[in-house]
């Protein structure tokens, strides 16, 4: 009775983890700390409260799909501040949508943009390894075949989209491109943003580029594919087809603290936003006006940015202190995410929490085997970088001293 394609999604990363540590006690000096679960503990802002005391009648109406046109201009004048030209790109009627957190709109995605080119031939959805996991429950409910994309250090941890061979690209319907990547903090350059475009342009696919973490970076500023839709356009003289086959997905929970918000946008292509609109209005979970309200006064503000920003900075500063040079620690360009090599991630997480009280993610959960039995990321470790200062500290000198 139940739709056979879910029998090929990947395990849960999080029941994958309580089911690795059943019947273990956390051990160490002080209280349990959780570096597992991406959730900022950062405060929410002042202006978030402020702003969710107002307006509470809101909550006695049905949003409408597109959002409101306040929404929607904050959203778009945030662009234009982040991302210089490309903000000269986006109509705020045709460009932008409001998303429920960008995970349901990630997943909703896939449903429109995986279409079967021709009798008996599947699309395909290049993913890359490691992944988040609603990318391949997306691609499994659409009926279409994953490509899992390695994403090691051999390739920077940027996958190589485009060199797939020919007869593979021209089946592919979508592609989903995090940057900064979870798990392992690189960005992608704008040459890279703009050759997976012209690629996907070349055989038209759609590519749902995952910028949640564009926010939270070590230094500059993470190169967007707005950006690199403005410059293809300045290269190519065409501003009418700017955004086509691109389609751009952000939220509030990690620039502003504000997961349970569930809050973010989707930005590009205005015909495939157009039919998405039509889709998410049926099926897609459409954000409260007085939550719009909220998120449209964290859009317009950046100070609150900046200060979560520097937090993160101190507690890269921290780790930095802390680990040295073992286990291959990096200081990532962007996000909040330490991707450690241990040798043996399940070994580590068991240690780490029976005898330091440390609760991290194994690497292999966010991974998939390849076609050789392998997992790229079995070696490995996330640890979420999402506590004050104190318990950051606490927690990184535990697990330095657990698995040295």
């Amino acid at each position: 009775m139940r739709n056979a394609r879910l029998n090929t999604l990947p395990g849960n990363s999080f029941l994958q983890l309580a089911a690795l540590l059943d019947g273990l006690a956390p051990g160490g000096p002080g209280a349990p700390i959780s570096l597992a679960l991406g959730e900022p503990q950062h405060p929410v802002p002042a202006l978030a409260e402020a702003a969710a005391r107002h307006n509470l009648a809101l909550y006695g109406k049905y949003p409408p799909a597109a959002g409101t046109p306040d929404w929607r201009a904050a959203v778009a004048g945030w662009i234009a501040r982040r991302y210089g030209a490309a903000g000269t790109l986006i109509d705020p009627e045709r460009h932008i949508l409001p998303v429920s957190g960008t995970r349901e709109a990630l997943y909703l995605i896939a449903q429109l943009c995986t279409p079967r080119r021709q009798a008996g031939d599947q699309p395909l959805v290049l993913i890359p390894n490691p992944f988040y996991q609603c990318y391949a429950a997306a691609t499994a409910a659409a009926g279409a075949q994953p490509v899992y994309c390695p994403a090691t250090a051999q390739n920077g941890f940027l996958p190589d989209f485009i060199g797939r061979p020919e007869a593979e690209l021209a089946r592919v319907s979508l592609v989903y491109c995090c940057s900064p990547a979870n798990p392992q903090g690189v960005v992608a350059s704008r040459d890279y943003l703009c050759a997976l475009i012209r690629t996907a342009r070349a055989h038209d696919f759609i590519v749902a580029f995952d910028e949640c973490y564009s926010e939270i970076y070590d230094h500059a500023p993470p190169v967007g594919a707005l950006e690199a839709c403005a410059a293809l356009a300045d290269e190519d003289g065409d501003r009418d087809g700017a955004l086509r086959n691109v389609v751009v997905f952000n939220s509030l929970s990690k620039r502003s603290s504000v997961p349970g918000l569930r809050s973010g946008f989707v930005a590009g292509d205005g015909d495939v936003l157009a039919a998405f609109h039509r889709l998410r209005s049926l099926g897609g979970a459409v954000p409260s006006l007085h939550n719009l309200s909220v998120a449209g006064a964290l859009w317009d503000d950046e100070d609150h940015v900046a200060r979560s920003r520097a937090l993160y900075r101190q507690k890269l500063d921290i780790a930095q202190e802390i680990l040295g040079d073992a286990f291959g620690f990096y200081r990532p360009a962007g996000g909040f995410f330490l991707w450690l090599e241990v040798g043996d991630g399940e070994a580590a997480a068991r240690a780490l929490w029976r005898e330091a009280g440390v609760k991290i993610l194994p690497g292999r959960y966010l991974a998939c085997d390849d076609e050789m039995g392998h997992n790229p990321a079995a070696g490995f470790i996330r640890l979420a970088l999402v506590h004050d200062l104190a318990i950051t500290r606490d927690a990184l000198g535990r697990l330095k001293r657990c698995l040295a």
